[in-house]
């Protein structure tokens, strides 16, 4: 999936929040997060962990990205398409919410 394809859904401005139809839990610095919806569980690394505990609020994703950017060593360009990517694999799942701000 390239970046043009994900960010026709989400983008920078986009706003992101868990869903309120799935329970997660920490694993010691990754997380375990299931579906109510599915009954599948999903398990998200260390970063993806920070991403899931960002995004417990509604946030925006250049927000969640600066964050990122901030707290480890990452170019912006690959932080953007993987935060995109995670995004969109979470919003398939049914784990978040995402909702795209208009501006003109």
């Amino acid at each position: 999936m390239t970046l043009k394809q994900i960010e026709s859904k989400i983008s920078e401005s986009s706003i992101v929040v868990a869903a309120s139809n799935q329970i997660s839990s920490d694993l010691g610095g990754e997380a375990v997060v299931l579906s109510l919806q599915s009954g599948v569980y999903h398990g998200l690394n260390e970063v993806g962990a920070r991403i899931w505990n960002l995004i417990q609020q509604p946030k925006s994703v250049i927000d969640v990205k600066q964050t990122l950017i901030s707290e480890y060593e990452v170019e912006p360009e690959v932080c953007t398409l993987d935060l995109l990517a995670l995004l969109h694999n979470l919003e398939v799942a049914g784990l978040i919410e995402v909702s795209n701000e208009t501006t003109t």
